[in-house]
C-alpha cells in the first residue's frame, strides 16, 4: 500500500516561470524519450506517472518516496542537470500537486491566459502514458476530473475567447509592427502544429496573399496547400532564396538544433524572425545583422491584447469551478481510502454482536434471538453511518480518523 512505503504524490518541472526558452529547451523531452522514461519509471516501481511536455513547460507528475526520484528522471532523459532544475524549478507535492494540475489544465497557467490548446496536450500526455501502463485509478481520475473543471470553464466562462496562443501572438505582432503587413512577403519555414496554426490565423486575420511555405517533408506541404489555395509551397532547397524574398520569416521547425544560421540570411536586407520553436531554431547571431530583428518565444508571449483584460476578469469564476472539481476529486479519494476501515469496522462490530447474542442466549430464558439480531444490526448501521458523515467532513483528517479507528479496533 501507498501508506506503508509513505509514497507522495508529486509535481516536478520547469516553466515559463521560472526557466527562459534556453533553459527549457535543455529540459524538454522528445516522444522517444518520454516513452523511455516512463518505462524506467515503470520498472523502479514507481505509479501514476505520466509527463506533460509543451514549449513552455517540462513536468513529470507520479507517486515516489521522494520528489529526487523524479527529478533524476528527467535529468536522465534530457540536457538538463539536477544543479540546473533546482535554481528554476517548481516542485509540488500531494494537495498543492492537485490543485497545479487543475490550473495548468484549465489555461489558468499557460503563458497566454486562457491558452485551450494545453487540454489536448494533456490528453495526448495520459493517452502515451496508458500505453506505457505508468497510470494507475488516482491519475486517471484527477485528469478525468480536471478535463470536466476544463470544459466546463471553457463553456461557462470567457477564460478561453478569441484563439489566443503563441501562433495567434506571432500573427498579432506582425500586424502591430508592419503598417502595410498585408503587401509583405511571408515565409513560413516548418509544418508541425504551431506551423499550421500560424498559417491559418495569416489567413484568418490578415487579407495577404504573399505567403509562402517550406517543410522538409514536402508531400505535408503539397496536402496543406491544396486545402489553402492562397498559400504557394516552396522546397527546402530553395530556402535561402526565399528567404532573400521575404520581409517576414516564421520559423517552426521543431528540431534540436537551429534550422537558420546566419549563412542563410543575406547581409544589408531589412527582415522579421519570429522564432516560435522550442528549443530555438534560429541562431542569436542573425541578430548581428543591421536589419535583422529577431522574436521568440518568450517575447512573443508577453504580447497583451483586449482578450486578455476580459480574461482576466473571467479568473475568479474559473477558479470556483476548479474549487467544486477538485472537491469532488477530494471526496473520491476520501471514500476510497476510508472504504476498507469501514468495512472492517463493521466485521469488528459483527463480531462483537455475535459475541454479545451468544452470551446472552446462553443467560437469558426465552431469549429473542431474532429480535436482537435485527436491533443490533441497526445500531451496527447507525455507527457506521454516524462514521462514514465524520469522515466526509470537509473539515475532517481522514488519515488520522482511520489511524484513530484502526488502533481502537485493533485493525492492522
Amino acid at each position: 500500500m501507498l501508506e506503508d512505503r509513505q509514497e507522495h504524490f508529486y509535481n516536478i518541472g520547469v516553466s515559463y516561470k521560472k526557466a527562459d526558452a534556453k533553459t527549457r529547451g535543455k529540459f524538454s523531452l522528445s516522444k522517444e524519450n518520454q516513452i523511455a522514461l516512463l518505462e524506467l519509471s515503470k520498472e523502479k516501481g514507481y505509479t501514476g506517472v505520466f509527463i506533460l511536455s509543451t514549449c513552455n513547460r517540462t513536468e513529470i507528475s507520479g507517486f515516489a518516496e521522494r520528489p529526487c526520484q523524479l527529478i533524476e528522471l528527467l535529468c536522465e532523459f534530457s540536457e538538463g542537470t539536477i544543479q540546473e532544475f533546482s535554481q528554476v524549478s517548481n516542485v509540488y507535492k500531494d494537495n498543492d500537486a492537485i490543485k497545479h494540475l487543475f490550473r495548468i489544465g484549465t489555461g489558468l497557467e499557460s503563458q497566454i491566459l486562457g491558452d485551450y490548446e494545453i487540454v489536448g496536450q494533456l490528453k495526448q500526455s495520459l493517452k502515451l502514458a496508458k500505453s506505457v501502463k505508468t497510470t494507475n485509478a488516482y491519475l486517471e481520475r484527477l485528469i478525468n476530473s480536471v478535463l470536466q473543471a476544463s470544459k466546463r470553464i471553457k463553456n461557462e466562462t470567457k477564460l478561453s475567447s478569441g484563439t489566443t496562443s503563441v501562433s495567434y501572438a506571432a500573427v498579432q505582432y506582425i500586424i502591430k509592427n508592419l503598417p502595410d503587413y498585408n503587401s509583405k512577403n511571408i515565409l513560413v519555414f516548418g509544418l508541425g502544429k504551431m506551423g499550421k496554426h500560424t498559417c491559418k490565423n495569416l489567413a484568418e486575420y490578415t487579407q495577404n496573399k504573399s505567403v509562402c511555405l517550406i517543410n522538409r517533408t514536402e508531400e505535408k506541404a503539397a496536402e496543406f496547400v491544396k486545402e489553402h489555395a492562397s498559400i504557394r509551397k516552396s522546397t527546402i532547397g530553395n530556402l535561402s532564396e526565399e528567404i532573400k524574398k521575404a520581409d517576414v520569416l516564421i520559423v517552426s521547425t521543431g528540431s534540436d538544433k537551429p534550422t537558420i544560421t546566419k549563412k542563410h540570411i543575406s547581409e544589408n536586407k531589412e527582415l522579421l524572425i519570429l522564432d516560435l520553436s522550442m528549443p530555438e531554431n534560429v541562431s542569436k547571431e542573425v541578430a548581428d545583422f543591421k536589419g535583422v530583428s529577431l522574436v521568440n518565444v518568450d517575447e512573443l508571449s508577453k504580447i497583451t491584447d483586449e482578450t486578455l483584460t476580459i480574461r482576466l476578469q473571467e479568473v475568479p469564476l474559473a477558479e470556483s469551478i476548479i474549487v467544486s472539481h477538485k472537491k469532488e476529486f477530494k471526496r473520491w479519494l476520501n471514500h476510497r481510502s476510508f472504504t476498507p476501515t469501514i468495512a472492517a469496522l463493521k466485521v469488528s462490530l459483527e463480531n462483537i454482536k455475535n459475541d454479545e447474542i451468544n452470551f446472552q442466549k446462553k443467560k437469558i430464558d426465552n431469549f429473542d434471538e431474532n429480535q436482537a439480531e435485527i436491533l443490533t444490526s441497526r445500531i451496527i448501521q447507525k455507527i457506521t453511518t454516524q462514521f462514514v458523515k465524520h469522515l466526509k467532513d470537509d473539515e475532517t483528517s481522514v488519515s488520522e480518523s482511520i489511524q484513530i479507528i484502526n488502533k481502537v479496533f485493533h485493525h492492522k
